[in-house]
């Protein structure tokens, strides 16, 4: 039983894949290396007992056609996708700049509405924003395991999380390279590539109510 008073098959791990579209491109600007979202959802369900309850990708737009393909390329793969206009400023129409389409509310209710059934959010952001939610879920005995590049994660973000993932040790396991597997616009055209599971640190049962936040660990990935 979660502390919340909830039931919890003792033999499944209910994960949630969470990818702030926005803050997860400049932090793969910085890796030097793009992850294909199909592989992602591989490594998510990798872990032995693990059940995908569901992905959700936030993503801003220039318009109404901005980034279709890979939109629907997204939805195909089983992601629900959250849009919403980039806000965008300044008067000549040839020269217009956009500012960020903030999704944190959009995240933090989608959240919020699947708590109930879930053991684990992996989520993909560095919105400071999110802390609050993430206390509340971690609360109701949820793992949050936050998934970013070190050096894009805001302190407090980083404190509120059970265990944090530096994406740059996981490069071999998610990273979108074409010689590897066909691009997520082609799938199907071959077998998902195998991918090795994450340490079992990951599975394991929420920390109990009493456990200091100093006890988090940051995983390294296997050589």
């Amino acid at each position: 039983m979660r502390r919340d008073g909830l039931q919890v098959d003792q033999g499944k791990i209910r994960r949630v894949v969470i990818v702030d579209g926005h803050g997860m491109f400049y932090a793969q600007q910085k890796l030097g290396w793009f992850f294909d979202p199909r592989r992602l959802l591989e490594l998510a369900t990798a872990d032995p007992g693990v059940e995908l309850d569901g992905a959700y990708w936030y993503t801003g737009l220039k318009d109404p056609a901005d980034q279709r393909p890979f939109r629907d390329a997204l939805t195909s793969l089983g992601y629900t996708v959250r849009s919403k206009p980039l806000r965008e400023f300044g008067a000549d129409p040839d020269h217009r700049q956009f500012a960020r389409a903030n999704l944190d509310v959009e995240i933090c209710l989608d959240l919020m509405m699947v708590a109930h059934r879930l053991d684990e959010v992996w989520l993909l952001s560095g919105s400071r924003d999110l802390e609050r939610v993430v206390e509340t879920l971690r609360a109701k005995g949820i793992r949050i395991t936050l998934l970013n590049a070190d050096g894009m994660v805001p302190r407090e973000l980083r404190n509120a999380v059970d265990v944090f993932l530096d994406l740059a040790g996981w490069r071999k396991q998610l990273e979108k390279a074409e010689a590897v597997q066909p691009p997520v616009f082609q799938r199907g055209l071959e077998s998902p590539v195998r991918v090795e599971p994450l340490s079992r640190e990951l599975v394991r049962l929420p920390q109990e109510a009493g456990e200091s936040r100093a006890s988090q660990v940051v995983i390294s990935p296997p050589l």
